[in-house]
């Protein structure tokens, strides 16, 4: 024996010792027994009586309590059993040729509980496998090998220990507290009810299967009701649940109704309207008058297994109109035959004389057992026999027969005889533990705590009038945890649509997209926000609104994120297509202008507007043109070096050679008198062509540069739309590339000032007009251009950049070559060189 079990059971000797009274004849030995060849202890509270409050520990007479109908049912079903495994013969038989004895103990109270137990390890004091044991057909006779019972876990913590200490098997019936699955400290526990910790799991599934996350929550002062609230109030958090009130049923006394009308005050002041209460019927009882008497209706009420099915609770005047009761029940399974037994019983009672009276003698041989004048007295009240109490009783039932199970298994009673040896508690304990059989449809065996594998069913209390029934209309198993409920079986209260579910929450549920602005200490009060654009509500983080990926977006008030437009001019655009014919166009009249004016190199039209220079032009006009293929579909590293230089490069050819040419023609014209000989050397050693190289090449080293400081590449705007991603080229707008843009206007100005002076030049000689014009053109697309690329960088943008590529190209060649083609091919009498020495001494004599 362990020290904790040294002094536990050195308290309880000496609480025996002072205690007030002695064990009457219920709860000692000599009482309700029945003699067998291995003896089974009974803990059953047959009366109820209060705990005297004494100094020190005392003992009230059970048989002086009101009568307990529940706990009567609850011995019988161990009487019964008892006697259909003795009874049981042939093949059926699960102890052959071995008679299985009981004593009984009336538990009426903690201290009664604990005295009887101490009853039986004084029983025990030579357990111990010893040579004066060995041997001893009456060993097992004597000692009980088994206890059975408490009814309740306060009964049951320090009877479990004392017992643990001497390894003695316990199995409750009732005691479902989840500290008692704890081996270290109660080692030969076992019990047939499920733990409380899978009934509150059973609860936390209701109140989530239908959405109740504002309730308050009740607990009866006592260990049953305070470790279930405990473990509730613990769990409910992590599912989302507020508990909105928390309050402690006390016992009921005098000085006690002023708390029990504060619960149902604070009850309603929290606006809940479902309330989880984790008590004991004996404490439920006291309670529910005072919600009746505030006159709370309308409530839904999840009981606990203890109350939710007893009649104790249900025959409350009033209770009908408290509102839906939900209840957590414990598996219903009758026992065949155990109506009849225990008819039997009554009727034995009644027959029997109210005078004649049994004598407490020890047992003996002739007289297997010995029947207690308090059985009697019970059996002829004649109560009615609840489903509440066949569910208790099939628990007791279940008890029994793992003990006689692990008793076939030790003795060897597969061969048809089991071995008459003696058996030592510790030996059945190891056998408890790995007993498995089934009861009905009932399969029975313990876990590695002591715990059977059942779970529960869900009931409803069913209101005609002021008649109950109560009605199954679910069920919950533990492992694998499952919920299923038949909410169409439900008739709610006071809803107009009895189907409607009511509500018990805080704070309505947001719209989609909105995010909760708690108001308080509770994650179930709340105001909703809506989230801004660009992020979403996570469902799993209600009250953060998470931002989106940069290649998705959202709008405001979102539940996810959204793929971003891809924009960008794609070729299959119907935009992309009057585009595509547009530059089909410009470069048939480019090319076909460089053949007209190939097959007239040489007549004074084409002379006049640069010979050879003119071919060039052309191709860069032409080379510019396709510049624009690069704007099309999505950009390639080579598109992205490719489509600014080579429309920088080729246009910047093209205004070269126009303003050389410009720059000839008013040398000739305006300063041929005035003109240092340092021209005539450039204009006779290829000074234009050496010009037009220079400032083109100029014009290629800007590019080139900007290429290699800033080299554009394929790339993603994700900050300019918020839903939308521009697929361009990177470094656009750079200083380098400011300077292309600088160097280019630089030209166009130098070109349009030559150009505009030899505007009175004579007509053959004259295109101030038309390149005045094309420049004016070419500058109003690009700014155009450049405007709507600060504000939009769509499709359309896109769009505008290849158009005015196209209409730079168009606005040069309509300007400059279309009149000289225009003569070419309508005018060949202008195409003559009288024709252009006629329009020069025109234009001497005006001078002169």
């Amino acid at each position: 024996m362990d020290l904790s079990g040294v002094v536990l059971l050195s308290f309880g000797w000496l609480m025996l010792s002072l205690a007030d009274g002695k064990l009457d004849y219920d709860s000692h030995g000599n009482g309700m027994q029945f003699q067998g060849d291995f003896l089974l202890a009974g803990l059953f509270s047959l009366h109820y009586t209060d705990e005297p409050s004494a100094v020190f520990p005392a003992l009230s007479r059970c048989n002086e309590g009101r009568t307990n109908k529940h706990g009567y049912y609850l011995l019988q079903a161990m009487r019964f059993a008892v006697e259909e495994i003795n009874n049981s013969s042939g093949l059926q038989s699960l102890l052959p040729r071995v008679k299985l004895g009981y004593q009984m103990y009336d538990t009426c109270s903690v201290s009664a509980a604990l005295l009887a137990t101490l009853d039986l390890l004084e029983q025990h004091q030579y357990s111990t496998s010893t040579p004066q044991t060995e041997g001893n057909t009456n060993y097992n006779k004597q000692k009980a090998l088994a206890v059975i019972g408490p009814d309740s876990s306060s009964k049951s913590f320090t009877p479990a220990s004392l017992l643990g200490s001497h390894l003695l098997p316990e199995i409750s019936y009732e005691a479902s507290h989840e500290m008692l699955s704890n081996k270290n400290l109660y080692p030969s526990f076992f019990r047939t009810i499920p733990s409380d910790k899978n009934q509150v799991t059973a609860m936390i599934h209701l109140l989530i299967r239908f959405n109740w996350t504002w309730v308050a929550l009740l607990g009866s002062d006592n260990d049953y009701g305070l470790q279930g609230m405990r473990s509730l109030f613990q769990q409910a958090p992590l599912h989302g649940i507020c508990i909105a009130y928390q309050g402690v049923i006390p016992p009921y006394k005098d000085d006690t109704a002023r708390t029990m009308r504060n619960i149902v005050e604070s009850i309603r002041m929290a606006n809940v309207n479902t309330i989880v209460v984790f008590s004991s019927k004996s404490k439920a009882k006291h309670f529910f008058p005072f919600v009746v008497e505030q006159n709370m209706t309308g409530k839904v009420w999840i009981g606990s297994e203890d109350w939710s099915t007893s009649s104790v609770i249900s025959n409350i005047p009033g209770i009908h109109t408290i509102g839906t009761v939900l209840g957590i029940s414990l598996k219903f399974e009758s026992i065949s035959g155990f109506e009849e037994f225990e008819k039997k019983v009554v009727k034995a009672s009644m027959q029997r004389s109210d005078t004649q009276e049994v004598s407490n003698v020890a047992m003996s041989p002739d007289n297997d057992c010995l029947n207690s004048k308090g059985l009697y007295s019970l059996a002829s009240n004649s109560f009615s026999l609840e489903k509440y109490d066949i569910t208790s009783s099939f628990n007791v039932y279940k008890a029994v027969y793992a003990v006689a199970h692990a008793l076939h298994r030790g003795l060897g009673c597969d061969s048809g005889e089991c071995q008459k040896k003696t058996v030592y508690p510790w030996q059945l304990l190891q056998w408890l533990k790995e007993v498995q059989f089934s009861l009905g449809n009932t399969s029975v065996h313990f876990d590695v705590n002591g715990d059977p594998p059942t779970g529960y069913d869900i009931i409803v209390w069913v209101w005609r009038g002021t008649d109950l029934s109560i009605k199954e209309v679910g069920s919950f198993s533990p492992e694998p945890i499952d919920l299923s409920v038949d909410v169409d079986q439900i008739e709610w209260h006071n809803t107009g649509n009895s189907r409607t579910v009511p509500l018990s929450i805080c704070s309505p549920p947001c719209p989609r997209g909105h995010k909760k602005l708690l108001t308080g200490q509770h994650a179930c009060c709340y105001d909703c926000q809506a989230c801004p654009s660009a992020t979403f509500l996570n469902i799993s983080e209600s009250t953060t609104c998470q931002p989106c990926l940069p290649e998705e977006w959202a709008p405001p008030a979102s539940e996810r994120c959204l793929d971003r437009t891809v924009l960008l001019l794609a070729w299959d655009d119907p935009l992309s297509i009057a585009l595509l014919f547009f530059l089909a166009a410009c470069l048939l009249m480019t090319c076909s202008s460089a053949i007209i004016l190939l097959l007239n190199l040489n007549t004074p039209v084409a002379k006049s507007a640069g010979g050879r220079t003119c071919l060039l032009m052309l191709a860069a006009l032409t080379t510019a043109a396709l510049s624009s293929l690069c704007h099309f579909g999505q950009p390639s590293p080579l598109a992205c070096i490719l489509k600014q230089l080579v429309f920088i490069v080729s246009f910047t050819v093209c205004l070269a050679c126009i303003t050389v040419r410009s720059l000839q023609v008013v040398c000739i014209f305006k300063f041929s008198a005035k003109l240092p000989p340092v021209y005539d050397k450039w204009a006779k050693k290829r000074g234009p062509e050496f010009t037009i190289f220079t400032v083109s090449a100029t014009a290629l080293f800007i590019s080139v540069l900007r290429l290699v400081v800033n080299t554009p590449r394929p790339s993603l705007d994700l900050d300019f739309y918020a839903d939308s991603i521009v697929m361009e080229c990177s470094n656009t707008l750079s200083v380098v590339a400011g300077l292309e843009v600088v160097y280019l206007s630089l030209l166009s100005i130098l070109c349009f000032s030559f150009s505009y002076m030899g505007k009175d030049l004579p007509a053959n000689y004259n295109e101030a007009k038309c390149v005045t014009f094309s420049l004016m053109v070419y500058m109003i697309s690009w700014m155009s251009f450049f405007t709507l690329y600060l504000i939009s960088r769509g499709p359309f943008t896109m769009a505008a950049h290849v158009f005015a590529i196209l209409f730079s190209v168009m606005a040069f060649f309509g300007g400059y070559f279309l009149p000289k083609l225009y003569i070419i091919a309508l005018k060949p009498q202008m195409n003559t060189t009288a024709h252009f020495q006629n329009c020069i001494q025109m234009y001497t004599m005006s001078k002169q």
